[in-house]
């Protein structure tokens, strides 16, 4: 071109001062070609371009639009003449492919590219950070797919474990998918020009398997949500008769007692409801973290139901736990008395609700022999508020806003029939009734 330094520029992550050249290259008008990889692709804000030269092949459609994109851009004939006298205006862009990057077709490919490997399978090769480019993208399509049959509440449960990490499941994810794509590969390899493209692409997919490697709970939790929802549908098979018992089998009732004990010592540190009952005796134990363990119980390989756990205990009737009582049917709040019996707190397994009424008697009993006497208005509340713990372990102020209370004012009416003491009534009641 017959022109100064100042005309051509090298413009790349490696190149000194990348930042101003970009910054050149979109107002300097002596500043006319730039010999780039893709940071002029990827969203910077240039001059239009005249000419797209390809001297290297582009994997990405979308890359290769944003490419293009760059060419199509207009521009004002006055600007557009003061650095081509020799057109008025810019009708055209002109794309000169060295490398047939245009005579190939631009097939993005799937993520699940792996469909015969196994969900376990993929998280075991994470652990040792052996999982290839078409593994990764896979495992990415793995865990979007378990992600959308997720509730909330189990989203939220990944993340708690996937915070040891500092991160949280849909990072992760995000972390693979970018790790596969052929845009961001490049701008990685384009980085590092004196390192092989092989071993920057083998770097990304390292540090996006990372979170999981490090996270064995988090692996093992995967599975675990991974199983639960997994239905299997045997379409071929003829239905076979196994088991038939007119009660229940001794034999399989010590067994989920057994395993059950198992499961509590196993997973005593990271269960709440557990931890809290063997540490302090099943004080401060919320409905929450009861729905946790019940939630927990019912995943495979366990497929646990608070029935099922409960009527083992009734059919084995422990000689000197006394005879526990039978019900048709049980809630999450059971899981407290089956607790309470496993720590040693109790010697007889009795539902939860019968506990906690015949603690408020007590309790009542109590009050009545100290002088303090209720209203019937005022036993409508206390009453209720009994029967709140007896489903929900506890009790608290917002609860009042809600059926029954607020039928009567909520927390106004309480505030109203109960007077300065509803506070403290409610504090006491927990105290006195809850686990």
């Amino acid at each position: 071109f017959g022109k100064g330094n100042d005309f051509a520029a090298k413009i790349t992550y490696s190149a000194k001062d990348p930042k101003g050249h970009l910054k050149a290259f979109r107002t300097s008008p002596a500043l006319r070609v730039a010999v780039t990889v893709d940071m002029i692709a990827t969203g910077t804000d240039v001059k239009p371009l005249e000419c797209v030269f390809f001297m290297r092949d582009v994997r990405s459609g979308l890359y290769f639009e944003q490419m293009k994109g760059r060419g199509a851009r207009t521009i004002d004939p006055a600007t557009f003449q003061a650095v081509t006298d020799d057109a008025e205006v810019k009708t055209r862009f002109v794309i000169v492919d060295a490398v047939g990057v245009t005579e190939h077709e631009f097939v993005e490919p799937p993520l699940n590219r792996e469909k015969s490997i196994s969900l376990q399978k993929l998280l075991n090769k994470a652990a040792t950070l052996n999982l290839t480019e078409d593994e990764t993208a896979t495992l990415a399509s793995r865990l979007t797919a378990l992600d959308q049959q997720l509730a909330p509440a189990e989203r939220t449960e990944l993340d708690e474990v996937a915070q040891a990490a500092h991160t949280s499941m849909r990072r992760v994810v995000r972390g693979l998918v970018d790790a596969v794509d052929p845009a961001v590969q490049a701008a990685a390899a384009a980085a590092e020009p004196d390192r092989d493209a092989t071993e920057v692409v083998r770097d990304l997919l390292d540090a996006a398997i990372e979170p999981l490697a490090a996270n064995p709970e988090l692996r093992a939790r995967i599975l675990e949500l991974r199983r639960a929802k997994d239905q299997m549908i045997d379409e071929v098979s003829r239905d076979q008769v196994l088991e038939a018992y007119g009660v229940v089998d001794p034999d399989k009732a010590r067994g989920v007692v057994e395993s059950w004990r198992q499961y509590l010592s196993d997973h005593r540190s990271e269960i709440s409801a557990i931890e809290l009952m063997y540490e302090a005796k099943g004080r401060g134990i919320s409905f929450a973290q009861v729905q946790e363990l019940a939630d927990r119980i019912k995943r495979p390989p366990y497929n646990w139901t608070v029935d099922m756990i409960w009527n083992a205990y009734v059919s084995l009737e422990y000689a000197g736990q006394g005879r526990a009582m039978a019900q048709a049917r049980h809630t999450a709040t059971d899981l407290i008395s089956l607790l309470r019996l496993e720590a040693g707190v109790d010697d007889k397994l009795v539902p939860y609700a019968d506990q906690v009424r015949a603690r408020y008697e007590n309790w009542l009993a109590r009050q009545q022999q100290a002088g303090v006497t209720f209203s019937e208005t005022q036993r409508w509340w206390l009453d209720r508020m009994m029967s709140i713990v007896c489903s929900s372990a506890g009790i608290t102020a917002d609860d009042l806003d809600n059926a029954p209370f607020d039928e009567r004012g909520g927390v106004d009416g309480a505030l109203r029939d109960l007077g300065d003491r509803a506070g403290d009534l409610i504090e006491e009641l927990n105290l006195e009734l809850s686990a």
